[in-house]
């Protein structure tokens, strides 16, 4: 991985241009027409077409004082890291938590069911966020917003790690509402400061946020083996989000004096006409997000349990869910190269989905010593499916506030429907007294995701029906 002043050099044109960047944040048809003259990648701009309604809906930047090639520099590559450190706190805090799941339960006698709401809280956290986020930006700005995630969720890890079952769980919801929003602001960020390099940042942010998912999932068991315990290794992620809210501070003081500068100038507002919502393409979108994240994060949440009880020690069990993560960054990074070189993306996302079919069928039904395989096909899954999804944010809308609105409606939707997976697939197994029927389940739930895939990847747009 490039180190952040190597990426900087990268994307030094960006500074170059700065004065073209700022009149494209007050506008959001010039922040489109310079993204179309862009030669990234179609993938690339089909990702930032649905992220910059985000950042539209902000308080627009004023236009920045000509500085020397030092302060420039300074400037993105301040940027680039507070993207990528947000980018490694978005998953690595509740990636950790399924490996821990058995030593959770043996120290607080928490049923299946309970700990599965470990998983659930974040997401149900996501549905409730995901449309408040634009807002949020379109009134504090995008820097203070993220800055605060980053104290939010620094507080929400200290306090799930404290000795208290009902702290665990504020802790582990407060995490989860400040992943939430950040999750939703940080691409708008790549499509409004980097304009002519979405694609270069949009794969460096995904990269970073399955990397650090990878890590986390491998590291989770051995920190708890140490003095730590599983409380420290749960609130060891605490180290990375204060560093990326100190990161942020100096970027929430430009911004301010930015501001300051120009007046405080309100930014155009979030546009919302509510369209998608009487959409059948915006709902095969939908439920294709909601189907494809209910996969991964019962894999997060399970996978590990399942084959620990199945003869793997839990160490080894954390390692095959960060094989996992690694396989799902490489499907998240290729995938849109090859969507982007395709009119219609239905056989790409069926195909992406049925590897879903093939692995947690083999969970259930293969032998033991394939489970890395079946694992890999997992990863391949998620990583694959998740990129489309978010791929289809923007080619399925006409515009960005458009692409806002599928996006709301998608994240909000789409995570309560995943909310439900860790929770009932545990509550499955507490019923049934074993993996069998909850296995079944889940490889039910991907044919449908095959069917929900193929209809969204149709070539077509958001149009009410």
């Amino acid at each position: 991985m490039k180190s952040n002043s190597t990426i900087s050099d990268l994307l030094q044109k960006e500074e170059s241009n700065s004065t073209n960047i700022a009149a494209a944040s007050a506008s959001p048809t010039t922040i489109d027409s310079i993204a179309e003259s862009t030669p990234d990648t179609a993938a690339g701009s089909a990702i930032g077409s649905a992220a910059g309604a985000a950042a539209q809906s902000a308080p627009a930047p004023a236009p920045k004082p000509a500085a020397g090639g030092r302060s420039r520099g300074t400037g993105t590559a301040l940027a680039v890291a507070a993207i990528l450190l947000t980018a490694a706190t978005l998953r690595s805090p509740i990636t950790g938590v399924g490996p821990l799941i058995g030593e959770i339960q043996s120290s607080t006698g928490l049923s299946h069911t309970l700990s599965g709401m470990l998983t659930t809280l974040p997401l149900l956290a996501f549905a409730v966020f995901a449309l408040a986020a634009p807002r949020l930006a379109a009134r504090w700005g995008s820097e203070p917003t993220l800055l605060f995630c980053m104290i939010i969720m620094t507080g929400g890890i200290l306090l799930r790690s404290l000795p208290s079952v009902p702290a665990l769980f504020g802790g582990t919801a407060l995490v989860g509402s400040a992943i939430a929003v950040a999750n939703v602001l940080i691409p708008g960020v790549i499509k409004r400061d980097f304009p002519l390099r979405i694609g270069l940042m949009t794969s460096l942010y995904t990269s970073f946020m399955n990397m650090w998912s990878a890590i986390s999932s491998g590291v989770s068991m051995p920190l708890a083996r140490t003095f730590l315990g599983w409380r420290g290794a749960l609130g060891f992620w605490i180290l990375l989000s204060a560093a990326t809210a100190l990161v942020w501070i100096p970027l929430v003081r430009r911004y301010a004096a930015n501001r300051k500068s120009a007046g405080a100038g309100a930014g155009a507002g979030y546009r919302k006409s509510g369209a998608v919502w009487r959409s059948p393409v915006a709902w095969q979108v939908t439920l294709f997000m909601g189907l494809q994240s209910v996969m991964f994060y019962i894999g997060i949440s399970w996978l590990p349990e399942i084959l620990h009880e199945r003869g793997m020690s839990m160490d080894q069990a954390g390692w095959m869910l960060s094989i996992m993560q690694l396989l799902s960054m490489v499907g998240s990074f290729t995938m849109p190269l090859i969507a982007a070189r395709t009119q219609s993306q239905k056989w790409l996302a069926a195909a992406s989905s049925a590897l879903f079919l093939a692995g947690f069928a083999g969970v259930w039904l293969g032998p033991a010593s394939w489970a890395m395989l079946f694992i890999m096909l997992i990863g391949l899954g998620c990583g694959t499916t998740f990129s489309l999804v978010i791929m289809f944010f923007g080619l399925r809308a006409r515009s960005a506030d458009q692409a806002a609105e599928l996006s709301g409606m998608a994240q909000s939707i789409g995570y309560l429907l995943a909310a439900v997976g860790p929770t009932l697939f545990g509550f499955l197994h507490d019923q049934s007294g074993g993996w069998t029927v909850p296995l079944a389940t889940i490889t039910s739930l991907s044919l449908l995701t095959i069917v929900m895939g193929y209809a969204a990847g149709r070539k077509g747009h958001v149009d009410p029906a």
